[in-house]
């Protein structure tokens, strides 16, 4: 089983990130780096962070992004009856050299484990319904689906659940 390690997210990554952002397997499903680069500096510019942002690592290489934050942090209206203490993650493998080889449900597996880990009761996603890509890799990563809900923009949303 691969090792996956995640580092923390730095003003430096901010073309790495854009480039991956640009990539087509992931057109569509985030914005554009610019508009993302743009939330993660908001962000940066609380006294508190609260979103928990993080490079994935293989093998001394970034491949991936994935963030987590506290599920009722953000009034998302689709985590409403999820339990206190739920965190919710949203994620991208960036670098297209490792799609097709597992990682995708790999580090999202391995980041979901260290997150129970650390206390949460339960970790949350929602993809889109129509990016059946993500629900197959959240699915092979061990979440479970719970109901396709209406987003914060009123978009359908799969949430899925996973909770070790």
């Amino acid at each position: 089983m691969a090792e996956y390690h995640f580092r923390t997210l730095v003003p430096a990554d901010k073309a790495l990130f854009c480039a991956w952002l640009a990539e087509p397997h992931i057109a569509g499903w985030w914005q554009d780096g610019a508009t993302e680069w743009a939330l993660i500096e908001e962000d940066w510019s609380h006294e508190t962070t609260r979103t928990d942002m993080r490079i994935a690592r293989i093998d001394g290489t970034d491949f991936a992004y994935v963030q987590s934050y506290e599920a009722h942090a953000y009034g998302m209206p689709h985590y409403a009856d999820r339990p206190n203490g739920a965190q919710a993650m949203d994620s991208f493998l960036g670098d297209p050299a490792y799609l097709a080889q597992g990682h995708g449900a790999g580090f999202v597996r391995a980041r979901a484990l260290e997150l129970i880990g650390a206390g949460a009761p339960v970790v949350l996603v929602d993809p889109d319904v129509l990016n059946t890509h993500a629900i197959g890799s959240y699915t092979r990563a061990g979440f479970i689906p719970v109901e396709e809900r209406p987003c914060e923009d009123g978009d359908p949303v799969l949430v899925m659940e996973f909770t070790g």
